[in-house]
C-alpha cells in the first residue's frame, strides 16, 4: 500500500460513524518467535491498541488462532475484544463465550498421530487449545520440516471426515478442528450482529484468507495482508512494523 491510499483509508476511516477494526497476532503486530511466547507486543503497540479500543465509534478485535488464556497473557490482560482460536472463543465486554459445541473426542485419535511427528522431527511439539490440536514446526530444520507436516496432512485427511474436522495448513504449522471453526464465519457473526460503515481487517496467514474472502465484495471493507502471496485482501503491506505504523496514524 503506497501512501496515497493509506491518506485515503485513514480518511474514510476518521469519516466513519461505526467502524469494526479486526487485527491478527503473530505476523501482523508481533513478529513470528522460535518461541511462541516470546512474541511479545511493545510498549508503544500497547499503547496503539489502547487508544483505538478507546474511541467510542471503534469496534477493535484481536483476532488470533492462539488459545484465549495465551493471547490475554501475552496482551498483559489490557481490556481488549478478542476472537481466539480461529473464531472458537470470543471475548467481548469482559466475558469470554464458546461459540461452538464439540466435546472433542476425536482429540484421542489425533493426539497419537501428531506425537509419532513430535518423535520424529526434534523441536517440533503439540499445542492443545480448547477446541483444536496444533503442531508447531518452527523450529525444525526447514526441509525435514515441511516434508514431514505433508506426510502429517495426508495421515489426518484419513480421519477428518469421522469427526467433521478440518486441517489447517498454516505457517510453519499444522492444525486441527472443527469445521465450524474459522476466521471467515467468527467475522461473518460480527456482521449479522451489527452493521458497520468501516471494516478494516489485517493478518498475514492462511487462515486470515477466510475473513479476506469473506470481505472481498463489501464495498465497506479494507483487507491488507502482510507479507508476500496471493490473497483475497485488496492491499499488502511488507512487515509487521508497517501495520504498527499504520494503526498510529489512525489514532492522529
Amino acid at each position: 500500500m503506497n501512501k496515497i491510499e493509506q491518506a485515503k483509508l485513514i480518511e474514510k476511516y476518521r469519516n466513519a460513524s461505526k467502524k469494526l477494526v479486526l487485527l491478527d497476532y503473530d505476523g501482523t503486530l508481533v513478529k513470528h518467535e522460535l518461541i511462541p511466547d516470546n512474541a511479545r507486543p511493545s510498549e508503544h503497540l500497547y499503547d496503539i491498541l489502547i487508544k483505538l479500543s478507546e474511541e467510542p465509534q471503534t469496534k477493535l478485535f484481536i483476532i488470533t488462532g492462539r488459545s484465549h488464556q495465551n493471547i490475554e497473557k501475552l496482551l498483559n490482560y489490557i481490556p481488549l475484544n478478542f476472537i481466539a482460536e480461529h473464531g472458537a472463543m470470543y471475548k467481548e465486554n469482559g466475558n469470554w463465550k464458546s461459540q461452538i459445541n464439540d466435546e472433542c473426542i476425536w482429540k484421542k485419535t489425533a493426539i497419537p498421530i501428531l506425537t509419532k511427528f513430535v518423535m520424529r522431527c526434534p523441536n517440533s511439539f503439540i499445542e492443545e487449545k480448547t477446541f483444536s490440536l496444533t503442531w508447531h514446526y518452527r523450529n525444525v530444520e526447514s526441509e525435514s520440516g515441511y516434508k514431514c507436516s505433508r506426510e502429517l496432512i495426508r495421515m489426518l485427511e484419513e480421519i477428518i471426515g469421522l469427526f467433521y474436522l478440518k486441517i489447517l495448513d498454516g505457517n510453519k504449522v499444522v492444525e486441527i478442528m472443527n469445521k465450524e471453526i474459522g476466521k471467515g464465519n467468527a467475522v461473518k457473526h460480527l456482521l449479522e450482529k451489527n452493521r458497520y460503515d468501516f471494516i478494516l481487517s489485517i493478518g498475514n496467514d492462511v487462515t486470515d484468507e477466510e475473513m479476506f474472502e469473506l470481505l472481498f465484495h463489501n464495498s465497506n471493507a479494507f483487507t491488507i495482508k502482510v507479507g508476500n502471496g496471493k490473497s483475497y485482501a485488496k492491499y499488502k503491506f511488507d512487515s509487521v512494523s508497517e501495520v504498527v505504523m499504520f494503526l498510529k496514524l489512525l489514532n492522529k
